[in-house]
């Protein structure tokens, strides 16, 4: 009898593991999600893109298969975001500056200086502030993940080495489809001409632009040494991209399905970040090994641009709203207060 008893203990057991296997199985549905991004598949973008969709069919037991589609294949960042918020595309990742046009709250981050290293870019995104700014984006049909680091953006261009605020006269120079951006150079005396990135390399090859704006790792991925001959190290702009999903797609989700892809995204987060700086460091003695001239701008001429551009910060605090500016400043200063 004792025997039956222990059976019938053991049966009902495999019974219950066997539903509650069978209810967790159920969470998920086979599902294809295309994930578009703008940089070559062999780039720091393709890589973490790579790293979150295994993330994501091992944690669904395949059931969410992940297309990487990148070389802006599915167009540029601000038509994903528009496939994204019609439902027509299930995840990108893309700059948080063409973001703007949809909430004025991500401009804050195209603050110009406003980060002084990678230590206080990850602290202030992934802290308070940089939830709230990226939970902006849900009004507008885009669920955010986490952010990536796109890098400090610097300088090329073919006319000449920029080493003072009055080299940047008369230079055509690509900006992103941002207003802070264009406001920006164009008070630091440039050209600004918006463009996608998607159209970016042929306008340096035919010399429709001067020259450009992006960290290290772009400048390599994108092969911009092949057009480009002078680049200025100005960390200008702690510039970073966005994961970002369809809330009409994300909102037919399971919980388990959701916590998959937000638990991949942080995920890819740590590895992309890893993977960027480490690149950035070969990127810079790459790009001197391709020949082009680099030059650091010095500590003064620094401060004579960012003086320069006062208003352009005014101007900004007033477009993303004076609470996100204010609470974004805070954080800055309370971690350098701790140093």
């Amino acid at each position: 009898m004792r025997i039956s008893f222990a059976l019938a203990g053991l049966m009902a057991a495999v019974a219950s593991l066997g539903f509650a296997g069978l209810a967790q199985a159920q969470d998920f549905k086979p599902r294809l999600v295309r994930f578009g991004y703008g940089l070559v598949d062999d780039s720091n973008q393709g890589r973490a893109v790579r790293l979150f969709a295994q993330e994501v069919e091992k944690a669904s037991g395949g059931k969410m298969k992940v297309r990487a589609i990148g070389n802006a294949a599915l167009g540029s960042d601000t038509q994903m975001q528009q496939a994204l918020i019609g439902g027509a595309q299930e995840i990108m990742v893309g700059s948080t500056a063409t973001l703007v046009g949809l909430s004025q709250a991500m401009a804050v981050w195209d603050t110009p200086f406003l980060f002084a290293n990678t230590r206080e870019a990850d602290a202030v995104l992934d802290g308070p502030v940089g939830e709230k700014v990226k939970a902006t984006l849900e009004a507008k049909g885009l669920v955010g993940l986490v952010y990536w680091e796109n890098g400090f953006r610097n300088l090329t261009n073919n006319k000449r080495p920029i080493t003072r605020l009055e080299d940047l006269s008369d230079i055509k120079l690509r900006v992103m489809q941002n207003n802070v951006f264009i406001d920006s150079f164009k008070a630091l005396g440039a050209n600004a001409v918006p463009l996608p990135f998607s159209e970016l390399f042929t306008a340096l090859e035919t010399r429709a632009v001067d020259g450009q704006e992006n960290p290290f790792n772009t400048v390599i991925s994108s092969k911009f040494y092949e057009v480009q001959k002078y680049l200025t190290v100005s960390n200008h702009v702690y510039s970073p991209w966005i994961v970002t999903v369809s809330k009409k797609w994300w909102d037919q989700l399971s919980e388990a399905e959701k916590a998959v892809l937000k638990n991949a995204a942080i995920k890819s987060r740590e590895f992309e970040r890893k993977d960027t700086r480490e690149e950035a460091a070969r990127a810079l003695a790459e790009i001197k090994a391709k020949g082009m001239r680099v030059n650091e701008l010095s500590a003064a001429e620094t401060a004579r641009m960012r003086d320069k551009l006062a208003a352009i910060n005014a101007g900004i605090a007033n477009s993303v709203g004076q609470t996100y500016w204010d609470e974004v400043q805070a954080a800055v200063r309370q971690l350098r207060s701790k140093k």
